[in-house]
């Protein structure tokens, strides 16, 4: 039987706080967002899950579905350099994965059509913030009573 790595997180979420928004562009607004979540890193370039999220955002407005070959083809009609149809959907997974879109009928949206607020408080914060939080001041408790 092979050893089991026990420092392996349960979930894993990382923010970063930016300056208030003060006259951005959807663009910049869109992608200091996801730099804020951990799903993009500060310089990136390579920044196709911005895309993906504002293609998300205006399919919202008509309570739209989108197929992932429906994604694919609206990003790689907007962007000048290529990009591949496998990283489009493991971008959408991720956004997946961290809750902000669901797979409904076929195809993706943003989780239930909500805001991007509704969507931080309601799911983000309670189910993965706070949870992380209760964790970490557990650890305190025990690092406390051992020092």
């Amino acid at each position: 039987m092979g050893k089991v790595f026990k420092d392996k997180p349960i979930s894993e979420i990382t923010l970063r706080r930016f300056e208030r928004p003060f006259n951005e562009d959807r663009d910049s607004l869109v992608r200091k967002f996801c730099i804020s979540l951990g799903l993009l890193q500060p310089g990136d370039s390579r920044d196709v899950i911005v895309d993906i999220l504002k293609l998300l955002l205006e399919a919202r407005k008509n309570r739209q579905v989108l197929s992932s070959k429906d994604v694919e083809i609206k990003i790689k009609s907007t962007r000048s350099e290529g990009t591949a149809g496998s990283n489009i959907r493991r971008q959408i997974l991720r956004l997946e994965r961290l809750g902000f879109a669901e797979k409904f009928e076929g195809g993706y949206r943003l989780r239930e059509f909500m805001s991007l607020l509704e969507i931080l408080e309601g799911h983000i914060k309670k189910f993965m913030i706070d949870p992380t939080i209760e964790r970490i001041n557990e650890y305190a408790k025990e690092i406390d009573k051992k020092f």
